[in-house]
């Protein structure tokens, strides 16, 4: 028998804003004319952007003084959370996210001071708001994409148009939850987006040594899943491949995969210090690829923006930033009352209500009076 080719594959990589601000017009329009972006959308997400990153600085200033725990910054992947944002559907769609996806969870409905709260260990954060379409941050690499699969297959046998859109890194493609979600969504053909932020480093391993895999997006030709490759700092790009797949999932298309190469310009946490494994050269050259400074470019050589208006938006950006502060700083004490208020439905048993009143399992704790009935009976 001749040996015969019994497949091929082909990873497209999309980029229409190019890191000298340059656009491709062509890409940048759809097949019927309309701009991916018009100014009036790349100038209020240009500012979605700014302000996540003002929150990222008073952030690490908060963990750095004692006053939060450890905090993972944004700073660097902002284009492509905002992108895919941007994409999806506002309180149609869920958003599944990790946790570098701060800005794309505040546009979608999401107090600002909740992602704070989440990182202060207070619970409230997590306590999404009715009518806000997203799961809570997910610090285990990769469990969440198990939970877009799932609401994803729900949209679909309930017959409605909406669209999970799970986010990751590069790392969390090395886990075993990764592959049996991808598996699941594809064999099952649910309307989900698989979103890879390719941020070069899992923690402190590279890619190149945590993955084979020439790229990431290769990864979903396994599964016989549409994927495609986009340089993540390109907010256009972002938005137009975001788009196809949503839209590709809302029409019964089935999942997609995409991954956004991007890199992560700060420590993993701040309780990482990637100094003593990355090389400064690497940061220094991606510094220079900084979603944020090709975006003002961009807008500058368009005449939409200038050195006044940066200033108005940094203060703006920063005064917001330190309300949000205040916000979460400022909430009132959570009650005991809550454990029960927010776990159990109402209205409580007997003895979980018994519980709530006394805060005591046992039944001397529940009824001090029992102590003198020995002293009764004799």
């Amino acid at each position: 028998m001749p040996v015969k080719n019994v497949y091929e594959a082909r990873i497209e990589h999309l980029q229409i804003l190019d890191e000298e601000a340059r656009l491709d017009e062509k890409l940048a329009k759809w097949p019927d004319g309309r701009p991916v972006l018009t100014d009036a959308e790349v100038l209020e997400l240009y500012q979605y952007m700014v302000r996540c990153r003002a929150v990222d600085d008073l952030a690490f200033k908060l963990q750095r003084s004692g006053r939060m725990g450890t905090y993972p910054q944004n700073r660097g992947q902002e284009a492509a959370a905002v992108g895919a944002g941007f994409a999806a559907k506002r309180g149609v769609d869920y958003l599944v996210p990790c946790y570098r996806e701060n800005a794309a969870l505040w546009m979608h409905g999401l107090p600002m001071h909740y992602v704070l709260l989440h990182w202060m260990g207070d619970e409230r954060g997590n306590q999404i708001p009715d009518g806000v379409c997203q799961t809570p941050l997910c610090i285990p690499i990769g469990t969440q994409m198990l939970h877009a699969t799932g609401i994803a297959w729900a949209f679909k046998m309930r017959k409605e148009a909406r669209v999970a859109i799970t986010f990751f890194g590069d790392g969390a493609t090395s886990e075993g939850d990764f592959h049996e979600a991808m598996n699941f969504a594809s064999a099952f053909q649910v309307p989900c987006v698989f979103f890879c932020q390719n941020n070069q480093w899992a923690i402190s391993v590279p890619r190149e040594s945590q993955t084979a895999s020439e790229t990431i997006a290769q990864k979903a030709v396994a599964y016989g899943m549409p994927t495609t490759q986009v340089d993540g700092n390109d907010l256009f790009a972002v938005v137009r491949a975001s788009t196809d797949a949503i839209e590709r999932a809302r029409a019964g298309g089935g999942p997609s995969f995409i991954e956004a190469v991007t890199y992560r310009l700060a420590d993993h946490t701040t309780a990482d210090d990637a100094r003593r494994y990355r090389d400064a050269k690497e940061v220094e050259a991606w510094q220079k690829r900084d979603p944020l400074i090709r975006l003002r470019s961009y807008l500058q050589a368009r005449k939409l923006w200038d050195d006044a208006k940066q200033a108005a938006l940094d203060d703006e950006a920063k005064a917001a930033a330190t309300e949000v502060v205040r916000t979460a700083e400022g909430i009132e004490a959570p009650s005991t009352d809550e454990m029960f208020d927010y776990t159990f439905a109402a209205p409580l048993p007997a003895e979980l209500e018994l519980q709530k009143r006394t805060l005591q399992t046992h039944s001397l704790g529940q009824d001090p009076a029992q102590a003198g009935l020995s002293a009764q009976q004799a």
